[in-house]
C-alpha cells in the first residue's frame, strides 16, 4: 500500500515538473514567433522605409500601378504587401481599397500576433498555478508522512517539503521572465505599428493621387487582378 502511494506521489510530482517545463517551452516559443514575425513585417529603420516609399511615390505619381505590384512582389514586409494589395485591387476605388488592405493587415498580421501573445499570457498565469498545485501536493505528502509514521525521518519529511517549495519557485521562475519578454515584445509591436502607420499614411496619399491620374483598368486587367493571390496569405496548391 505504501509502495503504491509512493509511486503515485512520484508520478504526480514528475507530472508537475513536466507541466512546468511544457508551459515554459510553449511560452518561449510563442515569444520567439512573435519577435521574428514583427521583424519580418517592418523595415529595419525609418530611413530605409523612406527610401522605399520614395520609389513607390514616383511610380504612383506617374500612374504606374503595375510597376508597384512588380516592385513589391515577394516582399514579406507589411508596407510592400499593403501597397501590392491596394494596387492590385485599385478597381475598388480609394475608400474600399483602403478598407480592404487595412482589414487584411489587421486579420493576417495583428490578429496572429495577438493570438500568440494571448498564449504567452496564459502560460504566465498557468505557471504559478501549476507551482501552487505542486506546493499543495508536496505539503499533503509531508502531512501523510507525519500521519503514517511513528518516528519520522527528517530526510523523508524534507523531501516532501522540498517538492512543495521547488515547484513554487519553478512556477515563478517561468512567469517572471515571460512577463519581461512580453513587455519587450509589446514595445517592439508598438514601434512596428508606428512605423507601418507612417508609411501607410504616405502611401495612401500617393495612392489616392495616382488613382486620379491613371485610367480605369480594363476588363482583362480586372480579371487578372482578381486572380492575383493576396500576398499576406499563402496560395493553396491546385487540387
Amino acid at each position: 500500500m505504501l509502495l503504491a502511494e509512493f509511486s503515485l506521489f512520484e508520478l504526480i510530482s514528475n507530472s508537475t515538473y513536466f507541466a512546468l517545463a511544457a508551459a515554459a517551452l510553449w511560452g518561449l516559443y510563442c515569444i520567439v514567433v512573435v519577435w521574428t514575425r514583427v521583424g519580418q513585417k517592418r523595415f529595419k529603420s525609418e530611413e530605409e522605409q523612406d527610401v522605399f516609399m520614395d520609389d513607390i511615390d514616383q511610380m504612383l505619381h506617374s500612374g504606374d500601378f503595375e510597376g508597384v505590384v512588380e516592385y513589391c512582389d515577394g516582399d514579406t514586409r507589411a508596407i510592400p504587401q499593403i501597397a501590392e494589395m491596394a494596387c492590385s485591387h485599385r478597381e475598388l476605388g480609394y475608400k474600399k481599397a483602403r478598407q480592404y488592405v487595412m482589414d487584411r493587415f489587421q486579420r493576417d498580421v495583428m490578429s496572429d500576433l495577438e493570438y500568440r501573445l494571448s498564449w504567452v499570457s496564459t502560460m504566465i498565469k498557468s505557471a504559478p498555478m501549476i507551482g501552487l498545485f505542486g506546493t499543495v501536493f508536496g505539503m499533503m505528502g509531508a502531512f501523510q508522512t507525519l500521519a503514517t509514521a511513528e518516528s519520522v525521518e527528517p530526510s523523508l519529511l524534507a523531501s516532501d517539503i522540498n517538492i512543495a517549495l521547488r515547484t513554487t519557485a519553478c512556477g515563478l521562475a517561468i512567469a517572471i521572465p515571460l512577463m519581461i519578454l512580453v513587455a519587450s515584445v509589446n514595445i517592439r509591436i508598438a514601434k512596428m505599428e508606428d512605423l507601418v502607420g507612417s508609411g501607410l499614411a504616405k502611401f495612401m496619399q500617393s495612392f489616392r493621387e495616382g488613382l486620379g491620374k491613371a485610367p480605369a483598368p480594363t476588363t482583362a486587367r480586372r480579371a487578372a487582378a482578381d486572380q492575383t493571390a493576396d500576398p499576406l496569405v499563402a496560395q493553396s496548391p491546385p487540387q
